[in-house]
C-alpha cells in the first residue's frame, strides 16, 4: 500500500502535464495517468473483464480503420492498445471520450468509501477516458466488430469513483449495456418531471430513438408524465424495431442532422417539443434539435458526438430560447433506475436483448444510429 497523500478526485495519479511537479488538470483532461497497480488507501483495483466503449469513440474508431468496406480489426486493436499503453486510460484522442467496463474486485484500500468487497463482479459508472488502465491479453478475443471489448488487465479506482455491483438476475453483458447508458433515463425523468403542475404535459423528441440511450429515454419520459412522444430514427428498419413497442406515439424516420428537414418532419408528428433529448452518436444535430424545440423548452444532449461549441452558438445565431443541458452521465440512483426500467419494460428490455444478440460484419453507415 502506498503511503503517500492521495486525492479522492485522482490528482495524484496524474503525470501529465504538471506545472511546478504538481498536477494542473484532472485525470480526464491529463495526457497520461499513473496505472501502477499498488494503490493508494482509499482506491480499488477491478481485474478487467470487458470494456465497454462509448458509441461515439467506437464508430470513429472503426470507421477510420474501414477500407473499401472491409473492417481491419487488427489496426483497430493496435490503436486501442496503443491508447491505452501511452495514456494509462482509454480517451478516445479525437472524440475525447472513453466509455467504461466490468470486473471483479482484486484489491480494496482500507480507506476505501466506495463499499466494495473483494470478488465483487461490478460495472464502473465513471469514464474510462479518467480510469488507470492496463490491458495485458492484447486484446485477443476482440473481433473489432462491437463496441464490447473482451479484455484482461485492470483498473484502479478513486476515492470519489462510482461503480456498481452487477445484479444477480441479468446477464452482466445485458448489465453493462444498461450501465453505459444509465444516466440518459435519470436525467430525462429529472426534466420532464420538473413540468408537472406548470400546464400541458411536455412534448417530448428522442433524436436516436431506437439506440440503447433512447429507449431508455422514452421509457423514463412515459413513465414521467410525458405528453406526445415522438421518437425520430434514421431508416425504416430502425422505424420496424421501435413500432408497436408503445414507447413511442409516433415514429418519424428523418436525418437529424438536417435542420430544415428535421424540423418539418418534427412539427408534421406534432412538434416542436418542449424537451428535446438528442442520443445520436454522429456529429452535426446539435441545430436540427435546436429548431426541433419550442420556445422556452429544453434541449439535453446525451451524446459524446455533441459539439457544445456548435450547441451554444447554433442557438445564439437563430435567436432560439432554449435551456441547453449536458448529460453528464450521472444523477443520484441512475444505475439502479435505469435497471429497474429493463427489468419492468418489456419494450425495452427485448431492444437491449436483441442488441446483445447483435454481431455487426461491419462498421455503422454514417448515418445508421446506435447509441
Amino acid at each position: 500500500m502506498i503511503a503517500t497523500p492521495s486525492s479522492p478526485i485522482g490528482l495524484h495519479r496524474v503525470l501529465e502535464p504538471l506545472v511546478d511537479g504538481v498536477p494542473s488538470v484532472l485525470p480526464q483532461l491529463a495526457a497520461r495517468l499513473d496505472t501502477r497497480r499498488e494503490l493508494w488507501p482509499d482506491e480499488v483495483r477491478v481485474a478487467v473483464e470487458t470494456l465497454n466503449l462509448d458509441a461515439a469513440s467506437y464508430r470513429q474508431l472503426a470507421t477510420k480503420h474501414t477500407h473499401r468496406g472491409t473492417l481491419d480489426a487488427t489496426a483497430l486493436r493496435a490503436e486501442v492498445l496503443d491508447i491505452v499503453a501511452t495514456r494509462g486510460k482509454m480517451q478516445n484522442p479525437v472524440t475525447g471520450s472513453g466509455g467504461m467496463l466490468i470486473g471483479a474486485v482484486e484489491e480494496v484500500g482500507p480507506a476505501s468509501t466506495l463499499g466494495l468487497a473483494v470478488g465483487d463482479h461490478v460495472a464502473t459508472l465513471v469514464s474510462l477516458s479518467l480510469t488507470p488502465l492496463v490491458i495485458t491479453d492484447g486484446l485477443a478475443r476482440w473481433d473489432g466488430c462491437e463496441e464490447r471489448v473482451p479484455a484482461e488487465g485492470y483498473a484502479v479506482l478513486f476515492g470519489r469513483s462510482i461503480a456498481a455491483r452487477l445484479p444477480e438476475d441479468m446477464d452482466p453483458e445485458l448489465a453493462l449495456m444498461v450501465m453505459d447508458v444509465c444516466g440518459a433515463p435519470a436525467l430525462v425523468r429529472k426534466v420532464i418531471s420538473s413540468y408537472a403542475g406548470s400546464g400541458p404535459a411536455p412534448t417530448v423528441l428522442v433524436l436516436g430513438a431506437a439506440g440503447k440511450s433512447g429507449s431508455l429515454s422514452l421509457a423514463a419520459a412515459l413513465e414521467a408524465g410525458a405528453g406526445r412522444r415522438i421518437a425520430v430514427v434514421p431508416n425504416e428498419a430502425e422505424a420496424a424495431t421501435l413500432s408497436g413497442t408503445g414507447l413511442a406515439d409516433i415514429v418519424v424516420v428523418a436525418d437529424a442532422r438536417s435542420p430544415l428537414g428535421l424540423s418539418e418532419a418534427v412539427a408534421a408528428a406534432g412538434g416542436p417539443a418542449d424537451v428535446t433529448v438528442v442520443c445520436v452518436d454522429v456529429p452535426g444535430c446539435e441545430q436540427p434539435a435546436i429548431l426541433s424545440t419550442a420556445p422556452g423548452g429544453s434541449v439535453v444532449f446525451f451524446s459524446m458526438a455533441t459539439s457544445f461549441a456548435a450547441a451554444a452558438l447554433g442557438a445564439e445565431g437563430v435567436a432560439a430560447d432554449v435551456t441547453m443541458l449536458i448529460g453528464n452521465g450521472y444523477t443520484p440512483g441512475h444505475a439502479a433506475y435505469a435497471l429497474d426500467l429493463v427489468r419492468r419494460v418489456d419494450a425495452v428490455r427485448h431492444l437491449f436483448e436483441s442488441r446483445l444478440g447483435r454481431r455487426p460484419a461491419r462498421t455503422p453507415r454514417r448515418g445508421d444510429i446506435a447509441p
